[in-house]
């Protein structure tokens, strides 16, 4: 039996605020820690039927960037649903949210480079 293991080390300041946060993965092609400015990690409890959420930004993580990663966030799982379970009408409204939500981000780019 194949085994993958994937790693995250976050550094942490003085007030626990995430300062840098790295990841690696055994699969992954280039081997070794690679740095990132946010994770998001869903994990199913299925004792319990719920979710799990860590959500972690570095300080330096940029308000735009923020956004875009979430807004991919949910792309992915409107990806996922149709993947994993063929609901086209999930996927769907996830990803007409995900097109309001760019359309909003545009407008927000547009109009902070106005001001």
């Amino acid at each position: 039996m194949k085994e993958s293991e994937i790693k995250l080390r976050v550094v942490l300041d003085e007030e626990n605020v995430p300062e840098k946060i790295y990841w690696s993965a055994s699969d992954k092609e280039d081997k070794g820690e690679e740095s990132t400015k946010s994770i998001s990690l869903n994990i199913w409890d299925h004792a319990n039927l719920s979710t799990l959420r860590i959500d972690l930004w570095s300080k330096d993580m940029p308000t735009d960037e923020m956004k875009r990663f979430y807004v991919d966030c949910i792309g992915g799982l409107a990806q996922s649903v149709l993947n994993s379970t063929g609901d086209e009408f999930m996927s769907s409204a996830m990803n007409r949210l995900c097109d309001k939500f760019v359309k909003h981000l545009e407008e927000e780019n547009k109009n902070n480079q106005q001001g």
